[in-house]
């Protein structure tokens, strides 16, 4: 008889995101005529720029052609869309350190199996669960918390004895993003004591403040030190298409001088087949000039959701982080569990929030709301007014 792992043992008993939604469909049963708002989960609702879509259904109509049939692709993903990616985010490097993904949540895991157990983790407090439970999965023992509050204006207390930190920037669930001199703090930490960054960078083209840094890489010595992750489904609205990438600069060693990029492309050859041809193809229509605009246009309006959110949640007497670099904002409920405002929220005001518990114990307290929606969604006046929650 095989033995449960003892890593599935070490995991809480549920996912933030599947309790969310058994509490949400729970109150729906009992209240089965009231309308939530659902600022909760933070997914994508905005339709695809019409030469995205369109680029998508070419590339699955071409499959019923002999002439437009494709198999398998290459591990890397497509030369021309590594090109495209390359070009418009990270000139200075090459196009072979670039892998192309289903998602960066997928490649986070991957990355973790690449790693092993016998490392020590340090995450940002409070973090994107997946960090942690990922790193549980793997055997990981060693995993320090490193609180990121008000008081530290979001910023980790570095530790110099571990091996492997997880930077999300801009943060998912604070809001916050990091100036060019707080990155180049941990670029600097991170070649000082030989840890390497595994830096989320999903949210990056939310950034509205030219002056911040919007990969590890506009950092001088970032490509020694980090791995960055990257993904379509924010910046693009894929979160159901899943198409993301990978970099990995051939800089980057293990302590022994061996290349992590050599290991990750044989590992990576070995498990996994390659992105859907179809999604690829349809992300490089991204980077047409129709495309592009499209894109950005429905980044800013939900970064237009973000400051109406953060206006009126404010007005409300709440003290509220992020919304402006970000499309998450960050609300502080001190003397209050987070789990207990949720339900209240659900029940009294009919708005699905995220309980800050769910992204680690600085999260206690505090609540994240999500700008992924639309405008008439965000409009929460009578909605949020009572100050007493």
């Amino acid at each position: 008889m095989i033995k449960r792992l003892e890593a599935f043992q070490l995991l809480s008993p549920s996912y933030l995101f599947p309790e969310i939604e058994r509490r949400k469909e729970l109150f729906l049963k009992e209240n089965p005529k009231v309308k939530l708002k659902n600022l909760g989960i933070g997914d994508t609702v905005l339709p695809l720029p019409v030469s995205i879509a369109t680029a998508l259904a070419k590339a699955s109509t071409d499959l019923g052609t002999f002439e437009g049939y494709s198999g398998y692709g290459k591990g890397q993903g497509l030369l021309s869309l590594r090109e495209k990616i390359r070009d418009y985010f990270y000139p200075h490097l090459s196009v072979d350190e670039i892998f192309i993904s289903d998602g960066a949540k997928s490649d986070i895991g991957r990355l973790q199996t690449l790693f092993g157990g016998e490392i020590t983790v340090g995450l940002q407090d409070p973090a994107y669960p997946v960090y942690l439970d990922g790193s549980i999965l793997q055997g990981i023992k060693k995993i320090k918390l490193l609180p990121c509050s008000p008081e530290n204006h979001f910023f980790p207390s570095l530790s110099p004895d571990i091996d492997l930190l997880y930077i999300c920037n801009p943060n998912n669930p604070t809001g916050a993003a990091y100036t060019k001199k707080e990155l180049k703090r941990l670029v600097d930490y991170a070649v000082e004591h030989e840890i390497i960054i595994l830096y989320d960078g999903a949210y990056f083209s939310y950034i509205r403040d030219r002056s911040l840094p919007k990969t590890i890489y506009n950092i001088p010595g970032g490509e020694k030190v980090a791995i960055e992750v990257n993904s379509f489904s924010k910046m693009a609205g894929f979160s159901g298409v899943r198409l993301g990438w990978t970099v990995i600069p051939k800089t980057l060693t293990f302590d022994c001088g061996h290349s992590i990029w050599n290991d990750y492309y044989r590992f990576s050859s070995t498990i996994f087949n390659g992105a859907s041809n179809i999604a690829q193809k349809g992300a490089l229509a991204i980077f047409s000039e129709e495309g592009w605009k499209g894109v950005q246009e429905n980044i800013t309006y939900t970064m237009e959701n973000a400051k109406r959110l953060k206006e009126q949640f404010s007005a409300d007497g709440y003290q509220v982080y992020g919304g402006e670099n970000a499309p998450y904002i960050w609300v502080h409920t001190p003397g209050r569990q987070s789990w207990d405002v949720f339900q209240e929220f659900l029940e009294k005001k009919h708005l699905i929030i995220t309980p800050g518990k769910g992204y680690g114990p600085t999260g206690e307290h505090f609540f994240r709301v999500s700008a992924f929606g639309y405008h008439e969604e965000v409009i929460l006046r009578n909605g949020v007014g009572d100050r007493a929650l």
